[in-house]
């Protein structure tokens, strides 16, 4: 066995086919055993819950290997809980927690070789979904699943990787009150292409969404929670029933509080208060932590400029990214239970 032979540091973050995906199907009221298959292609009906109503759910995980040379996934156990909550908001059969981490393991391990080294930046991306399977015409719950898990390597999400991006906001609503922004399903993500396109043609990497509302409120971006900095050095995060439950936000808010000794504070916030602020950062698993240096209000087409710019992230956004990925990469020693060794 040996390490695929790619520019680790050069490889973007998009689609490659590796080797092994996990797979099990539910039927009948029960999912089957699972198994490991190197098909990379789906078969379903034209009629499938998937292709007419849009029955999915899915997670989103990376593998890492760590300075002593260790592979670990970071807090799966967080990703089984919040798959089988989103599954049973989509009237979904939920795969087992249990099973969930003994899968992830299965395929992370299957596919060693494409895990990046450690040093270079870039990780596994491990993507578990589950799909309606079963053919439908009428606007009902599919009785039939197909869960499966792929991965693929990655390098940052944001090209500049920790360089601080610039956001904007917009006309559109990502989630309405009592929806579904609070599950990952990927009916919330079609629902942000349009604008997300739309922003990247005017230069901006992600849109600052507002609640639906009163459209005062912030609340996240496409792909990531939002946090703040304050000028006393208080980390503010916006709270809100239809935000994801982003189990890096929920990470970071432990760090500060327990490891770096910073006040967190989770909270409404009015979209008049950024200008207040002097550091932003989105997290997620896929952005890890991106620094926000400019914000544009389309609505009158101004920016509000962070102080701490666009060269490099504020002091605290710095720590909370150093701390979190020394976590993940084995420099900086774990809360119990958060790292999880595959190999």
């Amino acid at each position: 066995m040996s390490k695929k032979d790619l520019d680790w540091g050069n490889i973007g973050f998009q689609y490659r086919v590796t080797d092994k995906r996990y797979v099990s199907d539910y039927k009948d009221g029960a999912w089957d055993e699972g198994r490991l298959i190197e098909d990379s292609m789906i078969t379903v009906s034209e009629s499938a819950n998937i292709m007419q109503y849009c029955q999915e759910v899915f997670e989103g995980m990376k593998a890492y290997t760590t300075v002593d040379g260790k592979i670990v996934t970071f807090r799966p156990d967080l990703n089984a809980k919040r798959m089988a909550d989103s599954a049973k908001r989509m009237v979904m059969a939920p795969f087992p927690e249990d099973r969930f981490i003994e899968a992830v393991d299965m395929t992370v391990a299957a596919n060693e070789d494409w895990v990046p080294p450690y040093g270079t930046g870039a990780t596994l991306y491990i993507r578990p979904f589950m799909i309606g399977s079963a053919p439908v015409i009428g606007v009902q719950p599919s009785p039939e699943f197909h869960f499966r898990i792929f991965t693929t390597p990655v390098g940052p999400y944001f090209k500049g990787g920790a360089t601080p991006v610039a956001i904007t906001t917009c006309d559109y609503d990502r989630a309405a009150p009592h929806g579904t922004g609070n599950i990952k399903a990927g009916l919330n993500y079609a629902m942000s292409l349009l604008q997300t396109v739309e922003a990247h043609k005017n230069g901006y990497v992600e849109n600052m969404y507002l609640d639906a509302a009163t459209r005062t409120l912030v609340e996240e971006t496409g792909g990531s929670n939002i946090f703040f900095v304050t000028k006393d050095g208080k980390v503010v995060i916006p709270k809100s029933d239809s935000i994801l439950p982003s189990i890096t936000r929920r990470s970071l808010v432990y760090v500060a509080e327990n490891m770096l000794d910073i006040e967190v504070e989770e909270r409404p916030v009015e979209f008049s208060e950024v200008p207040t602020f002097v550091e932003c950062g989105l997290c997620g698993t896929a952005a890890v932590i991106s620094p926000v240096g400019r914000i544009h209000k389309h609505d009158d087409d101004t920016d509000i400029l962070l102080p701490s710019g666009m060269d490099a992230p504020g002091p605290v956004t710095a720590k909370l990214y150093e701390t979190l990925t020394g976590i993940q990469y084995g420099t900086v020693e774990a809360p119990e239970g958060w790292i999880h060794e595959i190999k």
